[in-house]
C-alpha cells in the first residue's frame, strides 16, 4: 500500500468521524417545541427573609464559627 492510498483512507475516516461528532453535538442542542414535563412544573414564589431573621441567622453563624475556631485552637 502506498502513502497516497493510506492518506486517502485516513481522510475518508476523518470525514466520517467529523460527521459523527457533528451529529452527536446536534443531539445536545436546543430542542424545538415544548420541553418535556414543562406542563407539570410550577414556579414557586420567591421567599423573602426579614431583617430580623437575617440578623438572627448571622449571629448564630458567628457563634458556630467562634466555637469551631475554639476547637481548632484547643
Amino acid at each position: 500500500m502506498d502513502i497516497q492510498n493510506i492518506l486517502g483512507d485516513l481522510k475518508k475516516e476523518r470525514e466520517r468521524i467529523d460527521r459523527a461528532i457533528a451529529a452527536l453535538e446536534g443531539l445536545g442542542g436546543p430542542r424545538r417545541g415544548r420541553p418535556v414535563g414543562s406542563h407539570t412544573v410550577t414556579k414557586r414564589p420567591k421567599r423573602h427573609m426579614s431583617a430580623a431573621s437575617r440578623k438572627r441567622i448571622s449571629e448564630m453563624m458567628k457563634q458556630r464559627w467562634a466555637e469551631r475556631k475554639k476547637k481548632q485552637k484547643g
